[in-house]
């Protein structure tokens, strides 16, 4: 053991090492070596610099081949539509602003629609986010969409059951005709466990500067983990077709899910020209949905 390190724990058969909590046991990982000398805190700080350089390097490639999609997007006319999906604190807008932080703001569209007016309520459900679609030569980021309705409107009784139905039974063909009219559907669902969510929800409301994204509807979302939990299996069961599948995304880890959305996002796109500088996304983070994901431990529970 090296000499400027000591274990915060006192040996392993301290009670400590094995305590637990509503989600589950904490790992002894969580009580890592410490540093006890000046020596030890240089050492790990440079350490700490040393990732955060190389992950900032990594991103930054998978950034550039993003700019140089947005060219090949643009020349070719292409009309792009990718949706981020999940659970509250999921890490959406996080992951957006890093996909659209070098990209063109005249080519590139980020919607996040307010909750519907009454006159949305009136009208065709769909009809509110079309008018929000990428042109040619576009790429639009939504950040939640009409997954809505198979999310927060489901578990919190904003809509009627029949409603609920009729969206499950209607979004594959409104998803097909959108592929079927030129427009590229990429859907992304964020992944997170019961624990983080947690502690990013309290983190937010003790960040001044992320107190706005705070909402009533943060205050259930623990709460009603397993009735999210539900209507997102149910989700991801009824709207996985062909036409528009489903990505899942692992991000308890906001850095390497940032990345590998981007390298993910890169592989639906053949645009030629110099290599791509970013490796392939990581298939442990990023993977294609499949029923057996609800089961294995893939997706939480």
């Amino acid at each position: 053991m090296r000499k400027d390190y000591a274990p915060r724990l006192g040996g392993p058969n301290d009670d400590r090492a094995c305590r637990s909590t509503s989600d589950g046991p904490i790992a002894l990982s969580s009580f890592a070596m410490q540093p006890t000398t000046i020596e030890g805190i240089r050492a790990m700080r440079a350490d700490r610099r040393s990732k955060v350089d190389s992950d900032k390097a990594l991103l930054r490639a998978a950034q550039i081949d993003l700019v140089r999609l947005q060219r090949h997007v643009i020349e070719t006319g292409q009309k792009v539509l990718v949706l981020f999906e999940g659970r509250d604190a999921a890490g959406k807008d996080g992951t957006i602003k890093r996909v659209s932080q070098h990209m063109s703001p005249r080519d590139t569209r980020i919607v996040a629609l307010a909750p519907p007016s009454d006159r949305d309520r009136r009208s065709w459900y769909f009809q509110r986010h079309v008018a929000h679609f990428p042109v040619a030569g576009e790429i639009a980021l939504f950040n939640r969409s009409w997954y809505n309705r198979a999310g927060v409107e489901r578990v919190m009784g904003y809509c009627t059951k029949k409603e609920y139905e009729q969206f499950l039974e209607t979004v594959p063909m409104f998803e097909t005709l959108l592929t079927h009219c030129g427009v590229k559907l990429v859907k992304y669902y964020l992944d997170i466990s019961k624990a983080e969510q947690r502690r990013r929800l309290k983190d937010r409301r003790d960040d001044p500067l992320t107190q706005w994204k705070t909402s009533p509807v943060d205050d259930q979302a623990v709460k009603l983990w397993k009735a999210y939990s539900k209507a997102r299996d149910e989700m991801l069961l009824s709207t996985h077709t062909d036409a528009a599948p489903w990505r899942i995304v692992r991000a308890d880890d906001k850095p390497k899910a940032r990345l590998n959305v981007i390298r993910d996002l890169l592989t639906h796109f053949d645009f030629g020209g110099q290599a791509r500088q970013t490796e392939p996304p990581d298939d442990e983070i990023v993977f294609k949905f499949h029923g057996d994901a609800l089961r294995n431990g893939q997706i939480a529970r």
